[in-house]
């Protein structure tokens, strides 16, 4: 290690200490910044000291790198992540720095939450064994813009590392548009029959063939651009699923019953979309040596997961966090919402900071309208653009809304609700401020997280 290296090292570990043991506050970004200014290249010296699994795409990252933790943890010994979302190149740094030491001499496994636009800037300095991919879906277009920008984002880190294994959501289209030498595995459902004869919706993103760019017709589309696709001008068509879900059974707005490879499983989260995440989960778990009795030990495991799906006790209301950041996030929170047989109240918090994505067009292209067809008894706006999802809100048929501008209110909001339950949609930055609310009225521990 250069003396630079050891320089950012302690640097890096020092603020963490301050941070965490002196000043009480959780955090991995500022350590990470510290010590990447110091040396920008510090990454690859600690980097020897870890196993690496890489897990990127648009939706579901955290979600699915908690549950691929809690899988491995069955197996291995050590098992490290970054469970806050810290998944830029300087809070992996931190993540990093700050890990315990191996206790036997076998490298640790670091299973890492990464964006999509930090994959390549990581894999510069790291080799991972396994690359999981999530899905693809327009998010953020200040920052990525369209899906086949993302996509190479995440393709130019993968090259860097052809040794890696890259297992991956087969049902979709657009992981069959690369040349990688990579060995890939993929992952779906095969849960109906493949009989059908049906296209996406005329405004669905990534439903071209990589082979002459046609319309890619579906025997069966679980959401989006997710299926069992095939074309009608060639003999593409989706890869053999090695890991697959085989039966749905009881979808509910906290949790989901499924059959993965005939074995039944239970995790204790709701929306279909979440059981891709808990089948992406199964698929590293598989193929690293765990068996599914592991598997469902670790999804039996009901710790919540920061930011995703929480469920908060504020007073006598039962409170329901939920992120969304983009539409075919939006629409599946609706979907699952929409399971939801009690009465129940929307709290909506719209933000535009850099981590929520600055443009808020996206709220356009959510299907809110099908909220009438659910038990939505009252709606509150709030957060930095209130009045985008304000307008939103109005033009989808809820005229009658509550507004807080000020989200130190939302508490009170909460609380004047008609109903026992409550559901908050909320962006990233805009779902800190609230964690970090609740936080200090004692209803949570920790609020920020970062």
């Amino acid at each position: 290690m250069s003396l630079r290296s050891s320089l950012a090292t302690a640097a890096g570990k020092s603020s963490y200490w301050l941070l965490h043991d002196i000043l009480h506050r959780g955090g991995t970004s500022l350590p990470g910044k510290i010590a990447t200014k110091l040396d920008p290249t510090v990454l690859k010296t600690i980097a020897n000291k870890f196993d690496f699994i890489i897990i990127t795409g648009t939706n579901g990252k955290t979600l699915t790198t908690a549950l691929t933790t809690r899988v491995l943890r069955e197996k291995f010994s050590q098992v490290i992540t970054n469970p806050s979302g810290s998944n830029m190149i300087q809070g992996i740094t931190g993540t990093l720095l700050t890990a315990n030491a191996s206790k036997s001499g076998v490298k640790p496994l670091a299973v890492l939450e990464v964006d999509e636009a930090n994959v390549a800037l990581i894999t510069k300095y790291i080799k991972p064994k396994v690359f999981l991919i999530t899905n693809i879906f327009r998010d953020q277009l200040d920052r990525y813009g369209e899906i086949y920008s993302t996509y190479q984002k995440i393709i130019d880190g993968i090259k860097q590392a052809p040794d890696a294994v890259v297992i991956a959501n087969g049902d979709s289209p657009i992981f069959q548009r690369d040349t990688l030498k990579n060995q890939k595995i993929f992952y779906g459902f095969n849960h109906q029959p493949m009989v059908g004869d049906i296209k996406a919706p005329a405004n669905t993103d990534g439903i071209l063939s990589p082979t002459d760019d046609s319309i890619l017709h579906y025997h069966y589309i679980t959401y989006a651009n997710l299926g069992s696709y095939f074309s009608t001008t060639d003999n593409f068509k989706r890869p053999h699923l090695t890991y697959a879900v085989t039966k749905l059974h009881e979808l509910t707005p906290l949790s989901s019953t499924f059959d993965i490879d005939n074995s039944s499983f239970k995790i204790e989260v709701g929306g279909l979309y979440n059981i891709y995440n808990a089948l992406a989960a199964y698929a590293v778990g598989r193929y690293l040596g765990v068996s599914n009795e592991q598997i469902h030990t670790a999804f039996d495991a009901d710790a919540q997961i920061f930011g995703r799906q929480e469920s908060i006790k504020v007073d006598d209301k039962e409170v329901t966090i939920v992120l969304v950041k983009n539409p075919v996030g939006a629409n599946q929170t609706i979907d699952m919402i929409a399971t939801e047989n009690a009465d129940y109240s929307l709290m909506a918090l719209l933000n535009a900071n850099y981590a929520d994505g600055i443009d808020t067009s996206w709220i356009w292209d959510a299907n809110f309208e099908k909220l009438h067809a659910t038990n939505i008894k009252a709606v509150i706006t709030g957060g930095e653009r209130y009045q985008d999802f304000n307008v939103r809100l109005k033009m989808a048929g809820f005229t009658q809304q509550s507004v807080y501008p000020n989200l130190a209110d939302a508490l009170m909001a909460i609380k004047a609700v008609p109903t026992k339950k409550v559901y908050i949609m909320a962006t990233y930055t805009a779902m800190l401020q609230l964690r970090a609310l609740l936080a200090q009225k004692g209803y949570i521990k920790g609020g920020m997280g970062e």
